[in-house]
């Protein structure tokens, strides 16, 4: 076997290093010969077993929120290098609305360069309560670790690689919860093909490029690209499964405000000690009552980790502050793309004089959502950090559930449009206050076994 630089280099990347010199199973490749272990299928694929924990390194699950070895490892090629920012940035950008013509002298910080202020080196928090330990646990068990984003980076710089010889000038970003901060360890992929700096209708051009896209994926990459479709959404995307890193991904184009709002939330996500639990698990809750599917009239993931945080700004002793009005120049939202993921880097953590413990925080924030918001009246602002009257207008009028984007303040939630379902979303989280605040045992509301089983 020739094994050249390259490959090892990637096959470090991946953890498959003994696969690449000849030892068994014999890896997957994608077109290149880059090898991804074929032994790991996902379990939301024909009912098999994930990764077994216990092929993952103690030193990554033990691993601390700010250690070196955090998830931004490998996600530097998700940040385009100063010549491809002047391919996709130069000029006056009505995307934008400013001028940029990139200095090349400068160089764009790599991501695994960039890293949160070391003053505090954070770990999780102290669990003292029975709640509070299961939170954690299941927290430690599910999270995404180091070795599921490399894995849906190398598919990402693989497929960049082949649709850049259709769009030469294009670069696609891994976004969402794979990188901000709140993935776990079945959290599928989503990219954003960032095709040029003007905007893209999303009802015309933006299918023609996916359907140029799903047609590349169904022919030349059909050894590792598995069920392409094209969705006709809001905003349109190509649904497939890699074969190679066992995930599935979603793929739209030029849906920008996704790579702003991935490294808001990751700010977020870090700040503070408590926060990505929480999300975690109320992830996992709102999936398990099947209240977590937009396209199943329910709420988003994206909505849900909105409404943890939001919960968490409206405490009388927050434990988030906004902070789009506390750093505005770092989440500026006319900010070049290519400088979007230095936000989190330059934002210390956040010191709240709130010590609730996680429990708490769990059963106060189903109490807020069962008997506090007026959904009739409110709207969930994370950029404002309260509740806000809602605007009269077409987006918000007749709407159950109000949930504002921090960029382009659309409602995040407008898949919940039918009363039933909006029912169906109060009455769970009614009932799972009131199971809370009697048992103060995690596992009446959500199976934990099952849950870590599945992850």
């Amino acid at each position: 076997i020739t094994v050249t630089d390259d490959s090892l280099s990637r096959a470090s990347l991946s953890g498959n290093l003994v696969a690449t010199l000849g030892g068994t199973p014999q890896p997957l490749t994608y077109g290149n010969g880059s090898p991804v272990n074929a032994s790991v299928p996902s379990p939301t694929f024909r009912g098999k077993k994930r990764l077994s924990e216990q092929s993952v390194p103690y030193d990554v699950k033990r691993q601390r929120y700010r250690s070196p070895r955090r998830e931004t490892t490998v996600v530097s090629q998700a940040v385009p290098s100063p010549e491809e920012s002047a391919c996709l940035f130069s000029g006056s950008s009505p995307l934008f609305n400013v001028c940029y013509v990139p200095d090349l002298s400068i160089c764009v910080p790599r991501l695994q360069d960039v890293s949160f202020p070391d003053v505090t080196e954070t770990t999780l928090p102290v669990a003292k309560d029975k709640l509070s330990q299961q939170v954690l646990e299941l927290f430690q068990a599910c999270q995404q670790q180091t070795c599921d984003l490399n894995r849906k980076e190398l598919c990402r710089s693989e497929l960049q690689r082949e649709i850049q010889r259709i769009f030469p000038c294009s670069r696609l970003f891994l976004v969402g919860s794979s990188l901000n901060g709140f993935g776990t360890r079945t959290s599928d992929g989503d990219l954003c093909l960032v095709i040029k700096e003007e905007p893209v209708n999303q009802k015309t051009e933006a299918r023609h490029i996916l359907s140029l896209v799903q047609k590349l994926f169904s022919t030349k990459l059909s050894s590792y690209i598995e069920r392409p479709q094209l969705i006709r959404a809001k905003v349109p995307i190509v649904k497939f499964r890699d074969k190679v890193s066992c995930v599935e991904f979603d793929l739209n184009v030029n849906n920008i405000v996704g790579i702003r709002n991935t490294f808001l939330l990751r700010t977020y996500a870090y700040i503070e000690k408590r926060v990505r639990p929480l999300v975690l698990v109320v992830k996992k809750w709102a999936s398990f009552h099947d209240i977590n599917d937009a396209s199943r009239g329910t709420l988003s993931s994206y909505s849900l980790v909105l409404m943890v945080l939001h919960y968490l700004q409206t405490l009388p002793e927050p434990i988030l502050p906004s902070l789009q009005k506390n750093y505005p120049e770092s989440f500026d939202p006319t900010m070049q793309l290519h400088l979007v993921h230095q936000a989190p880097c330059t934002i210390p953590p956040y010191l709240s004089k709130n010590e609730s413990s996680l429990g708490e925080l769990l059963i106060g924030f189903f109490k807020y959502y069962a008997t506090e918001f007026d959904w009739s009246h409110q709207m969930i602002s994370v950029r404002e950090a309260k509740a806000i009257p809602r605007p009269d207008d077409i987006e918000w009028r007749n709407k159950y559930i109000c949930v504002e984007e921090p960029f382009d303040r659309t409602n995040t939630a407008r898949a919940v449009h039918e009363k039933q379902k909006f029912d169906t979303i109060k009455e769970e989280f009614l009932k799972s206050w009131q199971i809370l605040r009697d048992k103060k045992d995690l596992s009446f509301v959500l199976p934990l076994r099952a849950t870590i089983q599945r992850r």
